[in-house]
């Protein structure tokens, strides 16, 4: 299973395999970092969240589907609410850095995610 996830993983364009494993998933994982912040418990859970939801996801399906982008589109929109909400509040400096690079890599994402959405919805249902 795992070697299947794995081969999923390598058949996505390059560019999204960067995307994913550089940039996606460090910049939320970097929220764990900050769960002694005003609702960085909060951040943490939504950010880890939707990257835990897309592990049951690779594991049923046994590979990357659009289906992934479903949790990011359903869970990190509220949480891009409260980033923003965070962001006019009086917050550390190094948080506030990190609260507008999760909103614009995030932000970024969702774009990607609202389209894949719709595609998966539309019947596109392919394993990579």
């Amino acid at each position: 299973m795992i070697s299947e996830i794995l081969h999923s993983y390598r058949r996505l364009p390059l560019w999204v395999q960067l995307w994913v494993a550089v940039i996606l998933v460090p910049v939320n994982a970097a929220s764990l970092a900050f769960l002694a912040e005003p609702f960085g418990l909060w951040l943490a859970a939504l950010a880890v969240g939707a990257m835990l939801c897309n592990g049951v996801i690779m594991l049923v399906e046994r590979g990357f589907s659009k289906l992934m982008a479903l949790p990011h589109v359903l869970i990190w929109t509220p949480m891009l609410g409260l980033v923003l909400w965070l962001l006019t509040q009086d917050i550390e400096p190094a948080y506030c850095t990190y609260l507008l690079i999760v909103l614009a890599v995030d932000a970024v994402s969702l774009v990607m995610d609202a389209i894949d959405t719709r595609k998966w919805l539309s019947g596109d249902r392919e394993i990579a």
